[in-house]
């Protein structure tokens, strides 16, 4: 089941809320006891939004029939421009979310909840009504509501809203299973990185035909940009792809910001696809705040490269709006706690999942609590653990301590780290001249790093597998307790292999070639496997590496194996004839650490 969850009840808006959970202590320290580390209090009461957080409402049973009575005629866009999306499951609900269009709401018409076994609706399992217009109102139109306890486990349901006898588009919602029950598989849909501004998004429309059990979205959802920015030497124009932010900057600077970007990203109809087919479990990275956030210890206070990144009081503020306006349009099951007086413990990210005795998803959060970047690039000299500066994390302690804690109680056949950025290293050159230049991944955090690669030795959990993003890139590697260079590692294979890392690649946002001028025509055939080949030549623990194509992957755990396969999608052309293809896959025996490359297999 989620940990952290905000089991709500009926009572005044935005007040039904659950203490985030406690983190389970580690029974060792962690490496962070050399530095003091500020208490994080900051006074939020005059800088968060005067509204009150959007919480799932509990439906109330109906008591007028015509609630549900639906006029064909009209069209569900009209009335419900978003659609639909589930997600936070538990063994016996969901989180339902829609948004009802402005010019169509009328205070005094109730909204209906169906959910039933097809999408014929024939076998009703459940209605619900909510009808608290005015909570609706405040927050942009949107609704969610929380269902937890109608549903069965482990099944698969069709759902839909009806509002002023219209219904919305149907939905389809799965609940997790029994702690018990033993899986013989699950698929799931790994998506990041979908910059609205510089590309298509007819890889989600791919999605929306999978055959997945779950969606996890690993971060970078939308991007708080207005303008063309995060663009490279081969990037195009879109121009019907464009964002005028209602307060007329290029970079967001508040909650009407926030929440006009994801209407419009959630306005394209392939990522509305999306997420009526399948439930979500949703993580955030940087962009759904503001680039490369950071928390800085000395004024206690969000940085990032934002235009006022360096204002701590205007990013507390932007930060708990993006927050807010992130929590309005997923649906999302997190930890929250209106009284806590750190922006950091307001919000609780960080939670698990558990799919019977098959798997346990571990989520972290890896930008609230994150250290400034160091002053220097990491070499292949100062990035060492005990070269780095004690006391940096990128956990922070509390979450350090639970998901360790998470990892050593797993008794699943696959643990997964759903993370957000890349945990294995990735370097550039040969011997002392290397550099690590993803610095905002783990790179940037090495003893941290080490300490929890240690951890995993100690705790050796039976498969250990990291699904991760934010590069823009497909990567299949090894995540191990040492790394040797590019010729060492190779000579001696130092460390001992814990655990495989699989990265999903961007849907449309800027990757390495498009950066440099290095996909088209000729120019992309050439350099494609010649860039490949650098990378993995350079990085012996990486058995794949490509940043030409976009995309998503699909990972399917069995009793006897991880399967991952990439799917590399035409972002050009806004069309589900756009071109798709497997980059790559890779499968992982159950109890081995060892990627066998099967993309033969799975070539379309």
């Amino acid at each position: 089941m989620e940990q952290g969850a905000d089991a709500e009840t009926d009572g005044d808006a935005g007040h039904e809320v659950a203490e985030p959970g406690t983190p389970a202590p580690d029974p060792d320290a962690a490496p962070h006891d050399e530095a003091e580390r500020p208490d994080g209090h900051a006074e939020l009461a005059s800088l968060l939004s005067n509204e009150d957080l959007l919480l799932s409402q509990q439906p109330h049973a109906p008591d007028r029939d015509e609630v549900f009575v639906t006029d064909d005629g009209r069209a569900p866009d009209a009335v419900f421009p978003q659609s639909v999306a589930s997600g936070g499951p538990t063994r016996e609900g969901v989180i339902l979310w829609t948004r009802i269009d402005p010019e169509s709401f009328d205070p005094d018409e109730p909204l209906g909840i169906e959910i039933a076994h097809s999408g014929d609706f024939g076998e009703v399992v459940y209605r619900g009504v909510v009808d608290d217009t005015g909570r609706i109102r405040a927050h942009d139109h949107v609704v969610k509501v929380d269902i937890d306890g109608a549903l069965e486990p482990n099944r698969e349901y069709r759902y839909r809203f009806v509002y002023d006898g219209v219904a919305s588009r149907v939905g389809t919602c799965h609940t997790l299973p029994e702690p018990d029950a033993s899986p013989d598989s699950l698929r799931f849909g790994v998506l990041a990185c979908q910059n609205y501004l510089n590309g298509y998004y007819p890889a989600l429309g791919n999605v929306a035909e999978e055959d997945l059990d779950f969606l996890i979205h690993v971060g970078d959802f939308i991007y708080e940009s207005g303008a063309g920015e995060f663009k490279g030497l081969d990037s195009r124009d879109y121009p019907d792809r464009n964002i005028d932010l209602p307060s007329g900057e290029d970079r967001v600077q508040d909650l009407a910001d926030y929440r006009y970007i994801y209407r419009t990203y959630r306005s394209d109809r392939f990522l509305q696809r999306a997420l009526e087919e399948h439930t979500l479990i949703a993580a955030w990275d940087d962009h759904e705040i503001a680039n490369d956030i950071y928390w800085d210890p000395e004024t206690d206070a969000p940085k990032a490269d934002h235009p006022r990144g360096e204002d701590p009081e205007f990013m507390t503020k932007l930060t708990a709006d993006a927050i807010h306006a992130w929590w309005e349009f997923m649906p999302a099951r997190l930890g929250y706690d209106p009284e806590a007086e750190s922006l950091q413990d307001r919000f609780q990210l960080w939670r698990s999942f558990e799919f019977g005795d098959l798997l346990k998803l571990v989520m972290t959060d890896e930008r609230l609590y994150r250290d400034p970047p160091r002053d220097v690039l990491p070499t292949a000299t100062n990035c060492r653990p005990e070269n780095e500066p004690p006391g940096r994390t990128m956990l922070g302690e509390d979450q350090l301590a639970w998901f360790l804690a998470q990892i050593r109680d797993s008794e699943a056949r696959w643990t997964v780290w759903s993370d957000e950025v890349l945990t294995i290293p990735f370097r550039l050159g040969i011997g002392r001249a290397s550099i690590f230049p993803v610095q905002g991944g783990w790179d940037g955090y090495t003893r941290e790093r080490q300490y929890i690669k240690d951890k995993l030795r100690e705790f050796s959990p039976r498969n250990f597998v990291t699904l991760t993003g934010d590069m823009h890139c497909y990567i299949a590697g090894y995540k191990k307790t040492e790394y040797g260079g590019p010729v060492t590692e190779r000579l001696f294979d130092p460390g001992e292999r814990v655990g495989v890392e699989f990265m999903t690649p961007a849907v449309s946002s800027l990757n390495v070639a498009e950066a440099l001028g290095m996909t088209e025509g000729l120019v992309g055939r050439i350099t494609e496997p010649l860039l490949r080949r650098f990378v993995t030549a350079q990085n012996p623990h990486l058995e794949f590496f490509d940043s030409h194509h976009w995309g998503y992957s699909v990972v399917e755990f069995t009793r006897d194996d991880c399967t991952y396969v990439a799917y590399g999608v035409d972002k050009h052309e806004n069309s589900m004839d756009a071109e798709r293809e497997v980059i790559a896959a890779y499968r992982v025996p159950d109890e081995e650490v060892e990627l066998i490359d099967v993309t033969d297999d799975y070539a379309v």
